[in-house]
């Protein structure tokens, strides 16, 4: 049974088929920017808690409940920036011909995570004013913190123009246009609306629009494999029935001849 196409409808793609390199549309880079600015901001309150962690520590005797207050606001601020940060990627890739900058957009929430953890952690277990007790509560709750903000900072599948590109012209070149299916569970996106594997019966509706956005909203970056099969079969029946009707005018020319 079919399922209910929802079309994300952002305004920002366009389905017809992209000449060139892709590059994201004005309004993706200017919602990109307002993103990063939030970002930014989260990221600069993830680092303002944790020197308000490092007063707390410096004064005698130590406020612990403050102290893991801060470290948790902290944690709150960085994983929110990560976040906007991922988001704001996605619309407005880096590229990878220039690899510092490619690296630096791509992992700046695990650096962030870095900034504004460890040297919490380092200094918590080398302050002479705190027990031991303290120090494993303290230093393991910031450790556990850094460690969560930095996975969730890191990107290990980074978007690049160079894959935007790339996928965008695979879906093209199989369809003539820049559009595909997917759903909210899905990991992959596909070509048909009806293909088997978003028509199940867990599914309850299927999104439409272009690549950009499938990776834009959910962050799925592959082609469905018997989407892909199907596509390249139709391409291959198309030729032939051309070849075969090509064959069919040649032969009644001659035989009119």
């Amino acid at each position: 049974m079919a399922k209910k196409i929802v079309r994300v409808n952002t305004g920002k793609e366009d389905t017809s088929r992209t000449e060139g390199t892709w590059k994201p549309t004005e309004e993706s880079k200017a919602r990109a920017k307002k993103i990063r600015i939030f970002a930014i901001i989260a990221f600069v309150l993830a680092i303002g808690a944790e020197v308000a962690a490092i007063f707390v520590l410096k004064k005698t005797p130590i406020n612990m409940t403050w102290l893991i207050v801060w470290i948790i606001v902290a944690l709150i601020f960085s994983i929110t920036g990560s976040v906007l940060w991922k988001k704001a990627n996605r619309l407005d890739p880096a590229s990878k011909k220039d690899k510092f900058r490619f690296f630096v957009q791509n992992q700046l929430g695990a650096i962030i995570a870095m900034i504004a953890f460890l040297p919490l952690v380092i200094l918590i277990f080398m302050n002479k004013d705190m027990t031991g007790k303290q120090k494993g509560i303290a230093g393991g709750i910031a450790a556990v913190a850094l460690v969560v903000a930095g996975l969730v900072g890191a990107d290990f599948n980074p978007p690049s123009v160079e894959e935007y590109t790339e996928q965008t012209k695979r879906v093209e070149d199989l369809t003539g246009k820049n559009y595909v299916y997917w759903t909210k569970s899905g990991k992959s996106y596909h070509l048909y609306s009806d293909c088997g594997y978003i028509n199940g019966k867990r599914t309850t509706e299927i999104f439409e629009g272009t690549v950009a956005e499938a990776r834009e909203l959910k962050n799925i970056t592959d082609l469905c494999d018997r989407c892909a099969r199907q596509a390249e079969r139709a391409k291959e029946i198309e030729a032939e029935d051309v070849t075969n009707l090509l064959n069919q005018e040649a032969t009644e020319t001659n035989s009119n001849e």
